[in-house]
């Protein structure tokens, strides 16, 4: 594992997104791995500046909502700007450069993900292997960041695992079920086949431990119910908190619906076997995420069996988090040269 430069625990930092669960839990990832305590601030831009998000950021007037506007009181930047911020979507990368100028220059801007626009909108980007975007200020790895540590999973692999998990026989194969997305869809054949495959997997003998996701639409997550049921398996029954973590730290093995990158990285960080199920459609960024992935041996299709594989667990948070920290400090090393 790599060592991490050290930020200061006092540092000021903020999370600035538009909500959404995927872009923030990347975020607090990094800051979770940096030992660093963030303010998540959350931008709702309005139309019209939404509109040309986040292409207008150069043309300052347009470029953010004024109601938005770092230091401005009631607004969601309100306050003194922060040492480091970390955003990422769309609709938050046009406020890097209004907290870059209302600073002075002293917030250090990183930006996770291709920001669509150039690469200068922030100091410091991460970008997945996937995606295009190149520059001196760009750093690119296979897996995104994300809030899955080893530590997290050794605790909670040395604690009692919950009662409805302790009671599954072994192996215990977590599912970890995603659902449609602007590239996939779970179309009526593909809900029969994962359904099948399911039964398959609890007839041979394995305890299935299962959880949905926002996004699980109704009709997977009742052939997800069915055949879990069936084999005396256990779903996770949207009460309660999510026991997501609680399978990934107890699996023997995983099953991922390939559309969610997020949910494949988080479940290599187990250094348990991964299997893949693939509903209807595609992209050229997953397809060569995925590609990536099945030429390094670390995930299988999955259409009812499992494998019993282990291996170094995969994880590139804390790759991500040193050269943020490394860049980070070369530039407070600049401005106090300036000083």
């Amino acid at each position: 594992m790599p060592t991490i430069p050290v930020i200061s625990p006092d540092t000021r930092c903020w999370i600035v997104t538009d909500g959404k669960a995927g872009d923030l839990n990347q975020c607090l990832g990094l800051a979770e791995r940096l030992g660093i305590a963030p303010e998540i601030r959350t931008v709702l831009p309005r139309a019209p500046f939404v509109w040309g998000m986040p292409l207008t950021w150069r043309i300052r007037p347009l470029a953010i909502d004024p109601a938005e506007a770092p230091g401005r009181a009631g607004g969601p930047l309100a306050g003194e700007m922060p040492d480091l911020v970390i955003a990422s979507g769309r609709r938050a990368a046009p406020y890097l450069p209004a907290i870059k100028r209302q600073s002075g220059g002293h917030t250090f801007t990183v930006f996770l993900k291709d920001p669509r626009t150039s690469a200068e909108i922030a100091d410091f980007l991460w970008v997945p292997e996937h995606d295009r975007l190149r520059a001196q200020n760009v750093m690119t790895t296979l897996l995104s960041p994300h809030r899955v540590s080893p530590t997290s999973l050794h605790i909670l692999r040395m604690a009692q695992p919950p009662t409805q998990i302790a009671a599954l026989p072994s192996p215990r194969v977590a599912v970890l079920i995603g659902g449609n997305s602007k590239d996939f869809t779970f179309a009526d054949t593909d809900v029969a086949r994962f359904g099948a495959a399911l039964e398959a997997l609890g007839r041979s003998g394995a305890g299935i431990m299962a959880t949905t996701s926002r996004r699980t639409p109704p009709a997977l997550a009742e052939a997800a119910r069915a055949a879990i049921g069936n084999v005396g398996g256990w779903l996770w029954d949207g009460t309660g908190d999510n026991p997501y973590r609680d399978l990934l730290a107890h699996a023997d093995a995983l099953v991922v619906t390939a559309e969610s990158v997020n949910m494949v990285g988080e479940a290599l960080a187990t250094g348990r076997s991964v299997h893949l199920f693939r509903p209807t459609g595609g992209s050229r960024k997953i397809d060569q995420f995925l590609r990536g992935l099945e030429a390094r041996g670390l995930v299988h299709p999955f259409s009812g069996a499992v494998r019993d594989d282990r291996y170094e667990p995969v994880d590139d948070t804390d790759v991500i988090a040193q050269e943020l920290a490394r860049r980070y400090a070369r530039l407070r090393d600049a401005q106090g040269q300036e000083e």
